[in-house]
């Protein structure tokens, strides 16, 4: 059983090795479900309460319960990337293991905050919007693209505007070292997908510089929309190009205009 099959969540970390070391072994594609098993409510995040500032404790708890799903979908979603393409480089599988076992750590730290703060983990629901974001058609390319560099590119930009919006709150150096810690070493995670995502470009004999709007272009229409301001420097960190950086940008900049300049894919005849 590999860790989006667990239901308790303090399982799936204690077995995310496990799960790891298990889709090496494997020789064939593993099917994943359509949702990660939950041991609280799983619903639509428009179905989710309205939440309180980060002046108040419930407030502070409930930003790292929001932070806790997604480091947690980020972890299944390492297992998942496995357990799908078992024909992955060596070099790439034994990186994103070291990764998901990461995610985890970061998913720790969230839960035991909660705890100290007065809370638990199910105290409010969560989503599976990431894990929803990815498909099983997915080619490898397309994967490291929506997982490492847009999903968890966003997390990059959504994270620095946390930090500073914890910053203008006192009393909260606790919390704001924990997504410190977490958002600094997402750069490393984030530059795993744009080395890997340049090296099977290369294996494949592919132009990245070409790809990348090309691929973007097609799976943008399913990916949920960010709209944090884009962080230049992080994105740089973790290994974004000029050229890719100013796409996230106009991106950002269509999804915030009713009107979006993107050309929608036309359904084909």
């Amino acid at each position: 059983m590999f860790a989006f099959e667990i239901t308790d969540v303090w399982e799936k970390i204690e077995r995310i090795e496990e799960s790891c070391e298990e889709a090496f072994k494997l020789k064939s594609a593993y099917a994943a479900p359509l949702d990660p098993a939950r041991d609280i409510d799983l619903l639509h995040p428009k179905l989710h309460p309205p939440k309180k500032g980060f002046s108040t404790p419930e407030g502070q708890a409930r930003m790292l319960h929001d932070l806790a799903s997604i480091e947690l979908q980020a972890m299944e979603l390492g297992v998942r990337t496995l357990v799908e393409y078992p024909e992955a480089p060596q070099g790439f599988k034994e990186e994103l293991a070291a990764v998901t076992i990461s995610e985890a750590q970061h998913l720790r730290m969230c839960l035991e905050a909660i705890h100290a703060l007065g809370f638990k983990w199910g105290d409010w629901p969560v989503h599976s919007a990431l894990w929803r974001a990815v498909a099983p058609e997915d080619t490898l390319l397309d994967r490291i693209l929506i997982v490492h560099r847009y999903l968890e590119g966003s997390g990059l930009d959504a994270g620095d505007t946390l930090i500073r919006r914890l910053e203008a709150t006192s009393g909260k150096e606790t919390i704001q070292k924990i997504v410190k810690q977490i958002n600094f070493e997402e750069i490393g995670h984030v530059d795993f997908g744009s080395r890997w995502y340049r090296e099977i470009c290369k294996i494949q004999k592919i132009d990245s510089s070409e790809d990348f709007p090309a691929r973007m272009d097609a799976l943008r229409i399913r990916l949920p929309k960010r709209i944090e301001p884009i962080n230049r420097v992080l994105r740089s960190k973790a290994g974004f190009t000029e050229e890719e950086i100013k796409y996230y940008e106009d991106l950002r900049l269509d999804f915030l205009n009713p009107y979006p300049s993107f050309k929608q894919p036309q359904p084909q005849s």
